[in-house]
């Protein structure tokens, strides 16, 4: 059980390879931490559907968004401006328009997923 940290090597265990495994699964605690707030980000229905938009028809602006969405042009903006600093979406400005469009590879990836399991 070389993986138990020394303030829980006295604890019982029932299969210590198995406890080793599930240790070196969860990894760094701050790698854990960073997927938690990845996924508290999808949490939001609103948040989720303009994921969902920008997976599938990015690059896109905040009017045409709100259309898709059915949500206002002020609450679409205030969700992309929470994943642009999330590091999730960014925007491009053309001319006075800005289209928004996905940028997280892993975000993309779980989006697919979620959609393809319809």
């Amino acid at each position: 059980m070389h993986l138990v940290p020394a303030e829980r090597a006295g604890q019982r265990t029932i299969d210590g390879h198995r406890v080793c495994d599930a240790i070196a699964a969860i990894g760094e605690p701050e790698r854990v931490r960073a997927w938690a707030d990845r996924f508290s980000l999808l949490s939001d229905p609103g948040r989720l559907s303009l994921l969902l938009a920008l997976h599938r028809a990015g690059p896109i602006s905040v009017s045409d968004l709100a259309v898709a969405t059915g949500m206002r042009d002020t609450t679409v903006s205030q969700a992309l401006r929470l994943l642009r600093t999330a590091g999730i979406v960014e925007g491009l400005k053309d001319g006075r328009i800005v289209r928004y469009r996905l940028v997280d590879g892993s975000i993309s990836g779980l989006l697919e997923h979620c959609v393809g399991s319809d």
